[in-house]
């Protein structure tokens, strides 16, 4: 996966990418879309590996990281991580929730840093928008010049 940094993230819905209320950027959920196109659909542990999710995390990380900076202040030095909520399309028997959401904490830090990494949950789920295998949700703290 590149660290090449995705554009901005196009809604699929009502609703907006990214907020920025006093300092802390909170995201919408995002999938691993680019170009506003799922890339990746599928229910893992059915018709998707571990692995196969875990690069999906990446993508939908890189389009978190997207809708923070899209809602940016010009004077913004730095982005740091706070929370990040993961979760997974899977079947009721797959349990490697966290080798998949460490695709997002990978994109995170080849991104950021090491000291950008959030606290995280991953959170098996029955299904999400698109039939998308992952959704990330983001909260951000940005400091100021």
């Amino acid at each position: 996966m590149s660290t090449e940094q995705m554009p901005a993230v196009v809604p699929q819905g009502d609703y907006r990418p990214a907020v920025l209320h006093d300092g802390v950027v909170y995201t919408a959920g995002v999938t691993p879309r680019v170009g506003g196109e799922l890339r990746v659909r599928g229910v893992v542990g059915q018709t998707l590996s571990a692995e196969q999710a875990r690069a999906a995390a990446q993508i939908a990380a890189a389009n978190a990281l997207a809708a923070v900076r899209s809602v940016l202040p010009a004077d913004a030095e730095r982005i740091r991580c706070l929370r990040m909520t993961v979760y997974i399309a899977c079947t009721p028997t797959f349990h490697d929730l966290s080798a998949v959401a460490d695709g997002a904490s990978a994109r995170i830090r080849s991104e950021l840093g090491d000291a950008a990494l959030p606290v995280r949950a991953a959170i098996g789920v029955q299904t999400l928008p698109s039939g998308a295998p992952v959704e990330i949700d983001l909260i951000a703290a940005v400091s100021r010049r």
